[in-house]
C-alpha cells in the first residue's frame, strides 16, 4: 500500500462538497444503507460490510466487503463480537483501503450481535488512520432481547466510542415512545430505522446542501473532531403560517430528546433547518433563539438551507453531543466500586458488591486478573502472594451470564468478594 504524503481530510470534490462514504455494517446495518434514497444521498459513496454472504448478495450497496475466514465455513460471526473484531483485524488493511481519499465516514449499524458490535470499532480506527472523520449511527437493543445482546452492545458502544469523533446512538426501547400495542414487529423495526436514517440525513444536508447559512467542512471538523462523544438527535417538520413555533414545540417535546433535558446537558448542538424558498430569516430567528435558550453552555453550529419542494414547510433536524468528560458522583456511603472491591477493601458495615448490571463480563475478568497480579504495600504487616493457579476460560459457558444472589456475583472469588486478604 503508498505512503500517503496528503491528509485526506484537505481533498474536496471539485465543488468544494466533502467526499462521503456510508458504511452499512451487519446485518441491520447493510439493511439501513439499502433504505437510503440514492437520489437524496447523490454522490455519497455506499458500502456494505459483513460476515454474512447472502445478506451481501442480497444488498444494493455498488461496494460489497465481505469478512469471511476459513474456519467460520461460512457461518459468520454467530452473535459473538470477538469473532467479529478478529475477522476486522484481519481484513484491516482492505478496510482501511476503502476510506482512502474519503473526507467523512458515516458508519449505519445495529450494536448487540457479533458483526455490529465486532466490527464497528475496527472499521472506525481504519478511516481515522486515514484521516477522515468518522460517525457512527448505531441502534442498541429492544430490552426484550435479552441480557447477552444489551452487554454486548453496551460494550461495543464503549468501544466505538473511544476511536470515533462522534457516535449518534438510539436505543431501540425509547422507539416504545412513538408506537402502541397495535404496531407490529416489522413496524417497529422500520420507525427505528428510519430514525437513525434522519441523523445520516442531517449530517448529509449540512455537508452538501447550498443554504441561506453555509456550513463549511472545517466548521464541522471543529466541532466535533476527536469528541469521541455520544448524542442524539430529533427531525420534526411543520407547516403552514406558524411553522416556527409548530416545529419548536413539537422539538421539545420530542421523546429522543427528553422533552428537552437532552438539550441543557449538550455541549455542543449541530442545527439543520430547511425549508422552501419563502422560508424568511425571521423564522430562522426564531427557531435559533429558542434552542440557544435551551441549551445556553452548548457550542452550536447552524445551517439553514433552501429546497424549491418544500413551499410553505420547515423541516429541522438536531443533534446535540454530550460533553465527552463525564462526570462520575462519588459513591454512596456503604455502597462499594470496583475499585474497592479489586483493593480488598470494603466500606464500613456492609459487604455490597456490584450488580451484573454494573459491572460487565469484559471488567469482571479485568478486575479479577487485576487483583490477582496485586501485592499489598512494603511495610505491611500481611503479604498477598499470588497463587501459582492456571487461568482457565469458561468454555462454552464464557458467555453466560453470572450467577447472583442477593446481590452478589457469585462468579467472583469469595475472598475478592468480602476483602479477605490469602495469608
Amino acid at each position: 500500500m503508498k505512503t500517503k504524503t496528503e491528509t485526506p481530510a484537505a481533498v474536496l470534490e471539485p465543488a468544494g462538497k466533502p467526499v462521503v462514504k456510508i458504511f452499512g455494517v451487519g446485518g441491520a446495518g447493510v439493511s439501513l444503507i439499502d433504505g437510503l434514497s440514492r437520489e437524496e444521498f447523490a454522490g455519497a459513496n455506499f458500502v456494505a460490510v459483513n460476515t454474512d454472504a447472502p445478506s451481501l448478495a442480497a444488498s444494493s450497496a455498488p461496494v460489497k466487503i465481505h469478512l469471511e475466514t476459513k474456519l467460520l465455513r461460512g457461518l459468520g460471526t454467530g452473535g459473538d463480537p470477538e469473532r467479529g473484531r478478529a475477522l476486522a483485524e484481519e481484513h484491516f488493511l482492505a478496510l482501511k483501503g476503502a476510506c482512502e481519499g474519503v473526507n467523512v465516514v458515516l458508519i449505519l449499524a445495529g450494536l448487540g450481535g457479533g458483526a455490529g458490535s465486532g466490527i464497528c470499532p475496527v472499521l472506525a480506527r481504519a478511516a481515522k488512520e486515514t484521516g477522515a472523520l468518522v460517525l457512527a449511527f448505531v441502534t442498541l437493543p429492544f430490552a426484550c432481547e435479552g441480557n447477552r445482546r444489551q452487554h454486548q452492545a453496551h460494550h461495543g458502544l464503549e468501544l466505538l466510542k473511544s476511536v470515533a469523533d462522534g457516535v449518534i446512538c438510539l436505543p431501540g426501547q425509547k422507539t416504545f415512545k412513538l408506537i402502541d400495542e397495535n404496531t407490529s414487529v416489522l413496524d417497529t423495526f422500520r420507525i427505528t430505522g428510519s430514525l437513525l436514517i434522519e441523523g445520516v440525513r442531517g449530517i448529509w444536508r449540512l455537508l452538501t446542501r447550498p443554504g441561506l447559512i453555509q456550513i463549511h467542512f472545517d466548521d464541522l471538523c471543529a466541532l466535533v473532531r476527536d469528541r469521541h462523544s455520544e448524542s442524539v438527535f430529533a427531525f420534526v417538520e411543520a407547516g403552514g403560517t406558524a411553522r416556527s413555533h409548530e416545529a419548536m414545540e413539537k422539538l421539545l417535546a420530542h421523546p429522543l430528546l427528553d422533552k428537552g433535558r437532552a438539550l441543557a446537558e449538550a455541549d455542543a448542538v449541530l442545527v439543520s433547518l430547511m425549508g422552501g424558498k419563502d422560508l424568511t430569516m425571521g423564522e430562522v430567528n426564531r427557531v435559533m433563539e429558542q434552542i440557544s435558550r435551551h441549551c445556553e453552555h452548548a457550542q452550536i453550529i447552524m445551517g439553514a438551507a433552501v429546497d424549491a419542494e418544500m413551499k410553505n414547510h420547515l423541516s429541522v433536524t438536531l443533534i446535540a453531543a454530550k460533553n465527552p468528560v463525564a462526570k462520575t458522583a462519588a459513591p454512596a456511603a456503604g455502597e462499594a466500586t470496583e475499585e474497592t472491591v479489586s483493593r480488598g477493601k470494603t466500606p464500613a458495615a456492609t459487604h455490597q458488591v456490584p450488580t451484573a448490571s454494573a459491572l460487565s463480563l469484559y471488567q469482571r475478568e479485568e478486575m479479577v486478573a487485576r487483583h490477582a497480579g496485586r501485592s499489598r504495600k512494603a511495610g505491611s504487616k500481611m503479604f498477598q502472594a499470588q497463587l501459582p493457579l492456571a487461568i482457565v476460560t469458561k468454555g462454552r459457558f464464557d458467555k453466560s451470564e453470572p450467577t447472583i444472589y442477593k446481590g452478589e456475583d457469585l462468579d467472583i472469588p469469595t475472598y475478592i468478594r468480602h476483602g479477605v486478604p490469602l495469608n
